[in-house]
């Protein structure tokens, strides 16, 4: 692989919306098989969950933004307060995440920066 032009962001470098969609196609395949979270998403039309997903980690990674979805505090405080949504769960969908984009043969670095990102909406995502 040669050097990365200067500015790329994160989303163009992992491969555009190509990329972002099938990643999220097969981490949401993971997150139904893995019992520690799957349970979250019961009830949940998973193609609008997709969609939202898709449109955010687009937004996150530095593509464009076309997210409209809930802040992190507000989409996820339910999950939180009903169902004891914790660090652990959070680590078990970043874990998912990784293994999807390993599995993608996304570079170790390039993960490493999806999960700093990911990082940063932790506080956000479980509520304090």
């Amino acid at each position: 692989m040669g050097a990365i032009p200067a500015g790329q962001s994160l989303y163009e470098r992992l491969g555009g919306e190509a990329a972002v969609n099938a990643a999220v196609d097969i981490f949401y395949r993971k997150v139904l098989a893995d019992d520690r979270i799957n349970y979250f998403f019961e009830g949940v039309d998973m193609d609008k969950q997709a969609a939202k997903q898709k449109a955010f980690l687009t937004f996150a990674f530095g593509g464009p933004n076309q997210y409209s979805g809930k802040d992190m505090r507000v989409g996820h405080r339910h999950l939180v307060q009903k169902l004891g949504l914790s660090d652990v769960h959070f680590d078990a969908v970043v874990e998912n995440l990784a293994a999807v984009l390993t599995e993608l043969g996304v570079s170790g670095d390039m993960i490493q920066e999806v999960a700093a990102i990911a990082e940063t909406v932790r506080n956000d995502v479980l509520d304090r």
